[in-house]
């Protein structure tokens, strides 16, 4: 029988990102970080000036912060082992909003705090990204997206409506303010600890196909 795949995000589900970004930049790049939900248009305020960075500047920043400081990432709890655990009933992958030259970077950086798996790099909406990885995977396999934004739910529901979908974001200084894709009908769970996560996968992993 063919293995179900699940297709995961990266920050904020399998590694720390805002933390470090915020510590990174309030320490050494003049910014003051505060985020509610992910609103990052309104986030970074030039600590001299008090003035919000404009949208390229912030583009800017990201990108550093993912040129310079991926090293600074730390898994979120429980991450590493769960995915691991998951692993012996599904095969992993994960698919991460990067631009497609940082793929390799990331998945350095994941294989360094135990997590083997392929990354798909991509920019926009996941659906259509989650529907290639599934066409070359094999279009018909049981498959499960997790992810923190409510927006890639909403994507993967309207384009391939038959993936398991669970809303999840490991990251507490954000999870209370970012729009709950299972109270927005979009998400099957939602769920932002991988101790509780993860017997609600394995129960979807071993459950028999319809």
């Amino acid at each position: 029988m063919t293995r179900p795949l699940i297709i995961s995000d990266c920050d904020e589900v399998l590694l720390h990102m805002v933390a470090p970004f915020k510590k990174w930049l309030e320490a050494s790049q003049g910014v003051d970080f505060n985020l509610e939900g992910h609103n990052f248009a309104e986030a970074l305020r030039w600590k001299a000036a008090g003035e919000v960075l404009q949208a390229m500047d912030t583009w800017k920043m990201l990108g550093r912060f993912f040129d310079t400081e991926m090293d600074t990432q730390e898994p979120i709890e429980g991450a590493v082992e769960a995915i691991n655990a998951l692993s012996e009933l599904a095969d992993i992958v994960v698919l991460t909003n990067l631009v497609d030259e940082r793929r390799e970077k990331r998945a350095e950086q994941l294989a360094k705090v135990g997590i083997l798996a392929p990354v798909y790099t991509n920019q926009g909406p996941k659906g259509p990204a989650l529907k290639a990885i599934l066409d070359e995977h094999g279009a018909d396999r049981r498959a499960v997206f997790i992810d923190d934004l409510a927006q890639h739910h909403v994507s993967v529901k309207e384009t391939v409506p038959n993936v398991v979908r669970l809303h999840m974001c490991g990251e507490p200084m954000i999870a209370e303010g970012i729009t709950c894709a299972h109270k927005e009908g979009n998400a099957d769970a939602r769920i932002d600890r991988w101790a509780d996560a993860l017997p609600w996968l394995v129960a979807r992993l071993e459950k028999e196909p319809a």
